[in-house]
């Protein structure tokens, strides 16, 4: 029997400014795609991008979401996101306090 999907997902993404991860992390607040973000960093990022080996300073946003919300904070991190490729990398919740979890639930409820 396959375990039941994970209702609850914290959301990674990057960025190389606190400033542009702030306007994230508060757009997707606002937007009620995710209950809270957390910014952390700076971080250093080695990666290759177009054929060579780069190491950048970023800014890692933590974002706290449901999985009925995923779908709309991806699209939301992409059209403000100014990375040609942003990293956007879902983990899913698999425990955590139910108080804490009903909380995550309520702030992201889409309004309507």
């Amino acid at each position: 029997m396959d375990p039941a999907p994970a209702q609850w997902l914290t959301v990674l993404t990057t960025t190389d400014s606190t400033d542009k991860a702030r306007a994230l992390a508060h757009g997707a607040v606002e937007a009620r795609l995710a209950a809270c973000a957390q910014i952390g960093g700076p971080v250093t990022s080695v990666y290759h991008w177009d054929g060579a080996v780069e190491t950048t300073e970023e800014w890692q946003v933590l974002f706290k979401t449901t999985a009925a919300r995923y779908d709309a904070l991806e699209a939301h991190l992409k059209r403000a996101h100014d990375y040609d490729t942003p990293e956007i990398i879902a983990t899913p919740v698999v425990r955590g306090s139910a108080e804490y979890l009903d909380w995550v639930t309520d702030e992201t409820r889409a309004a309507g």
